[in-house]
């Protein structure tokens, strides 16, 4: 397999840990989380938002249609930034380490264009792309081909020029049958190791 001529990173736990489920834990019982999720199709409702839909008019929305669970619904939009945490600091550094070395890096990631920006203003590696392909600008999510094909076009590199991480094995497999080359996230160590073999870092470089 050829040296990859860019790197592509999914943002939610691959760059921050992602984990709404987490958040609710805190504040409720397993058993009841599971029920409001449940009933109210919350996960439905980010896909929306993944999609572009409008931030707080969507979640409050939802949490109208629900009046039972309406406050812990409002929290999806008052206190996002607290399911978005923390930041994983050595893949920060493995995509600063990759810059420094002239590789050109790209986001694609399932969020919301206005959260997005949030996040960008709470966590500067976000902001650090070459080119970031957000799904709530482009109205359109992983794992849909077309999101891939729509990278290709903007970037111009063929598949396999491109090297993708992501913690999803279906968003993986859609872009592996393009012919992109892939890496299913399971800890930064094993990104590390994945980009030293391709030759785009040195180990020291990569904190090995």
């Amino acid at each position: 397999m050829s040296q990859p001529q860019a790197v592509i990173f999914d943002i939610g736990n691959v760059l921050v840990e992602w984990h709404p489920e987490t958040y609710y834990a805190r504040h409720m019982p397993d058993e009841v989380r599971a029920r409001m999720f449940q009933e109210t199709a919350i996960e439905a409702m980010n896909i929306e938002l993944d999609r572009g839909a409008p931030f707080r008019q969507t979640v409050y929305d939802l949490a109208d249609r629900h009046p039972a669970w309406s406050d812990m619904i409002r929290r999806w939009h008052d206190n996002w930034l607290e399911m978005l945490t923390p930041e994983i600091a050595p893949c920060t550094r493995l995509l600063r380490a990759l810059r420094a070395r002239g590789v050109p890096v790209f986001a694609l990631s399932n969020f919301g264009a206005e959260s997005f920006e949030i996040a960008r203003k709470h966590y500067p590696v976000l902001s650090e792309f070459d080119r970031a392909y957000i799904s709530g600008r482009m109205g359109v999510v992983k794992p849909d081909p077309q999101i891939y094909h729509r990278v290709e076009a903007d970037c111009g590199l063929p598949p396999a020029a491109l090297i993708f991480v992501d913690d999803r094995a279906d968003n993986i497999a859609v872009a592996a049958a393009r012919g992109w080359q892939t890496h299913l996230f399971d800890g930064w160590q094993g990104w590390a190791a994945r980009l030293v073999a391709l030759g785009l870092l040195s180990a020291p470089e990569a904190g090995l």
